[in-house]
């Protein structure tokens, strides 16, 4: 009885660290006006019949703070890796020159960062909601326990733990909020 609540327990800290770090991948992609590869990550294209990772076709690089290169690895890929930036809709247009593609961040203005706050505070609600969802469900497995003839005093005391996990992960992932609300408005 004991070994299956601590499998739920682990489980339950596995699932909630694994809410936070899905937070903090979302989080890259929402760029806060500086180059990085990782704001192609969601880009696919039709490389030889096969639906590619854009990062997969090509080298990405960044040169400077304002500046991404797709480099990619046959050069008559150009045209469907333009095609594939221009559909995603990322806010930047792709600069060809036959041999590498271009890509200018542009500076972000006061309204847009705004947004991109409330984006980034969304993404974090998404978050906390999970790790509530995970808290719900394992303290409902607790008391499927119970039943099953797990003692009171053990029970409460898991649960008290589930709760202590979850504010922890919460504090985790409003300092993951506040660390990219801060890179977004820094001019």
């Amino acid at each position: 009885m004991d070994e299956e609540l601590q499998l739920f327990l682990d489980d339950c800290k596995e699932r909630m660290n694994g809410s936070v770090k899905h937070l903090e991948n979302e989080l890259t992609k929402i760029r806060a006006g500086k180059a990085s590869p990782s704001m192609l990550d969601g880009i696919f294209i039709d490389f030889y019949g096969v639906r590619t990772p854009l990062a997969q076709a090509s080298t990405l690089h960044t040169p400077d703070p304002k500046t991404l290169i797709i480099q990619p690895w046959d050069r008559n890929m150009i045209d469907p890796i333009e095609k594939a930036i221009m559909a995603a809709n990322i806010g930047m247009t792709p600069v060809n020159n036959g041999e590498v593609i271009r890509l200018v961040v542009p500076a972000l203005t006061e309204e847009r960062r705004r947004d991109l706050v409330k984006k980034v505070k969304n993404e974090g609600e998404n978050a906390r909601v999970a790790i509530r969802n995970i808290r719900r469900e394992t303290n409902d497995e607790i008391k499927k326990l119970k039943k099953d003839g797990l003692s009171e005093d053990t029970a409460k005391n898991s649960e008290t733990e589930v709760q202590k996990m979850t504010d922890d992960y919460i504090k985790k992932v409003d300092l993951v909020l506040e660390k990219k609300e801060q890179e977004i408005m820094k001019i």
